[in-house]
């Protein structure tokens, strides 16, 4: 039976905690920041939790066992 391959465009995306948990970043970053307040915009620098019901299929993703 050949490997599993990870998901590329996931691996770039998510990163694992200590816990098991996935790291994720905010969307909405990246472009049209002049409308965004800077409280926004410093709120979506921070590092955010994929929600459990997403998490099976990420770390399916990602070659992770449950």
């Amino acid at each position: 039976m050949p490997k599993m391959k990870t998901n590329s465009s996931a691996k770039k995306r998510f990163s694992l905690t200590g816990t098991g948990k996935v790291k994720r970043k905010h969307a909405f970053k990246s472009h049209i920041l002049t409308k965004k307040t800077t409280k926004s915009k410093r709120a979506l620098t921070k590092a955010g939790l994929v929600d459990s019901t997403d998490m099976p299929r990420v770390k399916a993703m990602l070659t992770i066992g449950k």
